[in-house]
């Protein structure tokens, strides 16, 4: 499978069908349309028109999902036409990725005109508002590595699991070849396909990779969730499963089916918020597996470096030995709420990383930055 993967997902409602645009509409069609449809659409100021027919609704409205979303705050209610078809123009958006849904007579689906991506526990409409900051994840005419599928068997939760793996273009030329890995996980209420999707990962690693900026690695993308068979439950609990799928089973399967640099100085760990606190809670449990952390968006509440963790922060001299980079990033308009305080009593401990900070709140384009600006440091 190359390239990145897309998933479309159409909900079918009784009375609901995409809308047609007229030929002299304003802006363009979105990246993330079904193929052929129209809208939403995008204005050059950066309004989003949104449209749906819905002949026999009463109320249809517009929902962007979360908080931060750069949508707006919504939900906007849709206006309807003579024919049935409902629409609205939003204020000017944040480009990125957003997730959003309709809310039509109270029942929430997804758009029909749009693509659907794994986030929120469910798959949800997504749109993505093109970026002229964010060339560094365009598609771009430059050799592209693959996006893969792995599946293997899990002896902590009994149940065959799924991993995503970038491999860079040049993967199948040299047999003899080793790679570096980075195990790289999503949020909360997404999925291992997260990254390759709404991340873009893969045309962020091509053009790094283009540009010679990073070295040539595998990304390897899980399932944050695990819950331990009965077996184990006694010995593993529910919060710690993840971690005990990447040492026992995830490791020993990449090494064992590509052609891994399969020793610490060859594996790094990160993820975004959810996906931030899992990598560093694994890497420090597990510091022979790994030898860099990244940290996008976590939050470490009451953070104490002298307790927390076990104590692992309370030698600063022995940490910065033992790890070779540790990233930890946030965007500037979310909440500063155990990030920056994170990264300051770091500071104050003399515990040496890396700390950035980009535009944007808790959102995608975000975190496209972060993994940006991360991947070049490692291996070296």
């Amino acid at each position: 499978m190359t390239g990145s993967l897309i998933a479309i997902g159409i909900v079918a409602l009784a009375g609901v069908c995409c809308a047609a645009a007229p030929a002299d509409s304003d802006g363009t069609p979105a990246p993330t349309n079904v193929p052929g449809r129209q809208y939403p659409r995008i204005a050059a100021d950066l309004r989003v028109t949104f449209r749906v027919k819905a002949p026999e609704a009463q109320k249809v409205q517009l929902a962007p999902r979360g908080n931060d979303n750069g949508l707006g705050a919504g939900p906007f209610d849709m206006q309807r036409g003579p024919d049935g078809t409902w629409s609205v123009t939003t204020p000017p958006v944040r480009p990125g990725f957003h997730y959003y849904e309709l809310i039509i007579d109270g029942f929430r689906c997804n758009d029909p005109n749009s693509a659907t991506f794994f986030g929120w526990g469910q798959h949800t409409s997504g749109i993505e508002v093109p970026d002229p900051a964010a060339d560094f994840s365009a598609a771009k005419d430059v050799p592209h590595g693959e996006i893969r599928t792995m599946w293997y068997r899990s002896t902590v939760t009994g149940q065959l699991r799924r991993a995503i793996i970038y491999t860079p273009p040049d993967y199948d030329r040299d047999a003899q070849k080793r790679y570096p890995v980075l195990y790289l996980q999503h949020g909360a209420g997404e999925s291992e396909l997260a990254w390759s999707m709404q991340g873009r990962l893969n045309f962020i690693m091509d053009n790094l990779l283009a540009d010679g900026r990073a070295l040539p690695m595998l990304v390897v993308m899980d399932n944050g969730y695990a819950t331990p068979v009965a077996a184990a439950a006694d010995r593993i609990a529910n919060a710690e499963a993840f971690g005990e799928v990447v040492a026992r089973d995830l490791i020993p399967a990449v090494d064992a089916r590509y052609r891994t640099v399969a020793n610490r100085d060859g594996r790094a760990i990160a993820g975004l918020s959810m996906g931030a606190m899992q990598a560093l809670r694994v890497a420090l449990k597990h510091p022979h597996l790994f030898s860099a952390i990244g940290w996008f968006s976590g939050i470490e509440r009451n953070f104490d470096p002298a307790a927390s963790h076990g104590g692992a922060f309370a030698d600063a001299t022995a940490f910065n030995a033992r790890w070779r980079l540790l990233f930890v990033a946030r965007g500037r308009h979310e909440s500063p709420d155990g990030r920056v305080d994170f990264h300051e009593k770091l500071q104050q401990a003399g515990v040496r990383h890396v700390w950035f900070e980009c535009d944007g709140a808790h959102e995608w384009r975000v975190w496209r930055r972060h993994l940006h600006e991360m991947a070049p440091l490692l291996f070296r």
